[in-house]
């Protein structure tokens, strides 16, 4: 018996593979202002305490800006970090 493979050809065309980054420059400066929100949520999540350990503040500690604004912040400085690193470069050459 005769072995009869088929060969499939692809239409594209082969480019060679750029050097550098996994992740162009213009990502990275995306990419450290997402932190600086994330940070910026931890940072209004922070205090509320108490010198006192008989004190106890429940309207300082519950406030609005530490429960609800920095998770916020927290989240969406999250989101904003998964599109900056998935988000494509504008290329320089025009599409065919």
């Amino acid at each position: 018996m005769a072995n009869k493979s088929k060969t499939v050809k692809s239409n594209k065309e082969e480019t060679p593979a750029k050097a550098g980054f996994a992740i162009p420059k213009e990502n990275y400066k995306l990419i450290l202002i997402g932190l600086g929100i994330i940070v910026l949520g931890f940072i209004l999540m922070v205090g509320g305490g108490s010198d006192d350990p008989n004190v106890f503040k429940e309207e300082e500690l519950f406030s609005f800006r530490r429960i609800s604004l920095s998770s916020i912040l927290v989240i969406f400085g999250f989101v904003f970090e998964v599109y900056a690193i998935m988000k494509k470069p504008k290329s320089d050459e025009p599409e065919k």
